[in-house]
């Protein structure tokens, strides 16, 4: 059941008699709060998923009432569960995205939502663009000036910030300023609306800078690493190993393609692995899960992928093609006359495409210019 800020005032009678009919009610300490029946009640545990299925044991039987704040399909725990029990009925308020977007006059299809509820807010990094306007679901009352702080790192600061405290109750309040100066004490129940004013701000599509990512120089260069993501085909909601990781350039420009991509960066160098954490929080999705290990043995266990990049540890290539499920894909890249050796002998085995891949760029050649050849790499791609 969604509830707004305004509580049981707010809710049409099918919906209180929906809460009045059920023998317990679950939700926060603030949504039970708003609901004045003698009902049973039952406040969330944190961390919630590991204790959901003792929580509601010794249930059995019951109708069960779950509050959640607004559109419980939105960032909410109606998501959670849906995919737990399958069988269960939404009832949905008023969101405070929807609100919010009212109050700014804002469409829904020109304003991104990010949640940073529970979730590392260097999320937010990943969608900051010149002019675009970007609604924040908060975390607590601490929230607004982190994001100020993230938006002035990443030169964001002039942009414009309004937060909404207590959206659709009667004390909602509205507070308005610059990231860069941003200093208000807020509400825990908010939503920060940005519009966004600096940059210049990453493209999504593959083929960052390489000075976008902090690296020793074991990096998947700008070039190489876009024509092995363009094979890759990061399709929404899918989930890639980088093998071999270096800096994690490829897993990170793979997670950065979709809010919903997921992506394990393996790598046995611990200076490395830290690095692929700073990399990967930078530049937005600090979700990226790094495994410190060398293949084969690093991918024991780990969840079956959906595409397989190898920038090392080509030993690997038969472990990680039979991981893939048909129709997954695997890019791997070689250097060396060795490595180029065990791509041959795996183009032989099964198939694929081979391609030798060299490229020059301009550089000053004494009085005038020249072509500065790169290293020459050598391409295997393979759908399974």
């Amino acid at each position: 059941m969604g509830v707004g800020a305004d509580g049981w005032a707010g809710l049409g009678e099918p919906a209180r008699a929906e809460l009045t009919s059920c023998d317990v009610l679950f939700g926060s300490a603030r949504q039970l709060a708003l609901i004045p029946l003698g009902t049973p009640k039952k406040t969330w545990p944190s961390p919630l998923l590991p204790a959901l299925g003792e929580l509601l044991a010794g249930h059995e039987g019951n109708r069960f009432g779950v509050l959640a704040s607004g559109d419980p399909l939105l960032s909410g725990i109606g998501t959670t569960l849906m995919k737990r029990f399958g069988d269960v009925r939404i009832v949905p308020a008023v969101s405070s995205v929807t609100l919010a977007r009212a109050r700014l006059g804002w469409a829904a299809e020109e304003t991104e939502v990010v949640s940073v509820v529970g979730r590392n807010v260097h999320r937010v990094a990943r969608v900051l663009t010149p002019g675009a306007r970007l609604l924040v679901l908060s975390s607590d009352a601490s929230s607004p000036a982190v994001i100020a702080e993230l938006l002035t790192a990443h030169g964001f600061g002039d942009s414009a910030l309004t937060v909404f405290e207590q959206l659709g109750s009667p004390a909602e309040r509205r507070v308005e300023g610059v990231a860069r100066t941003w200093s208000a004490e807020v509400d825990p129940l908010n939503i920060v609306a940005i519009e966004c004013v600096g940059g210049p701000g990453l493209a999504t599509v593959p083929g960052l800078p390489d000075d976008a990512f902090e690296h020793d120089g074991q990096l998947t260069k700008r070039d190489l690493r876009a024509l092995a993501l363009a094979r890759l085909a990061p399709l929404p909601g899918r989930l890639l190993w980088d093998v071999g990781a270096g800096a994690g350039s490829v897993a990170i420009e793979w997670s950065r393609a979709h809010p919903s991509n997921r992506a394990i960066a393996v790598e046995r160098d611990a200076e490395r692995v830290a690095r692929i954490g700073r990399n990967a929080e930078r530049l937005g999705v600090p979700d990226l899960r790094v495994v410190r290990g060398a293949a084969p043995e690093a991918l024991d266990g780990l969840p079956a992928p959906d595409a397989v990049f190898l920038g090392g540890g080509l030993s690997a290539w038969r472990r990680c093609f039979d991981a893939l499920a048909p129709g997954g894909r695997l890019v791997a890249h070689a250097v060396t006359l060795e490595s180029e050796q065990a791509l041959a002998q795996a183009y032989r085995e099964c198939g694929g495409d081979l391609t030798r891949v060299a490229l020059e760029h301009a550089a000053p050649l004494g009085g005038f210019t020249g072509w500065t050849p790169a290293r020459t790499v050598t391409q295997w791609s393979i759908s399974r």
